[in-house]
């Protein structure tokens, strides 16, 4: 059987660079490179946070693991899909972008954000209080 098509929310990259115990289960579910999309606002935000939380290096060092992945920009298709997600699903317009390239690539989504609860194709594993 062929390995599915995975892309990887920036909250499921969270957990699983932390090292919680959610992500610890979560890199068990991290497919290979070549079956891992990276949406790019995907990078803005784990950059963002990276920068943040653990310095440049550790970011320019988890931004080039991502860019050994299958990256996907944001073009006009992915755009207007999310646009329809968002509309549909009311969701955030970086959560819209990260499934509609999901459902581009007919992919699944791997997250820990419980905006994606109940939408097709989300593998969601929720953080528990």
């Amino acid at each position: 059987m062929m390995a599915r098509l995975r892309v990887i929310d920036t909250s499921a990259w969270i957990e699983w660079l932390t090292g919680s115990a959610l992500g610890k289960k979560l890199g068990k579910q991290l497919p290979d490179k070549a079956h891992c999309i990276v949406p790019t606002i995907v990078q803005l935000e784990l950059s963002k946070w990276l920068v943040r939380e653990l310095g440049e290096e550790q970011a320019d060092q988890v931004i080039a693991y991502t860019q050994k992945c299958v990256v996907a920009p944001l073009d006009t298709t992915i755009a207007l899909l999310a646009a329809d997600l968002h509309r549909e699903h009311k969701l955030a317009t970086a959560d819209a972008i990260v499934y509609a390239t999901a459902r581009h690539h007919r992919a699944e989504l791997l997250t820990c954000d419980a905006h994606f609860q109940g939408l097709p194709d989300v593998a969601l594993f929720a953080k528990t209080a």
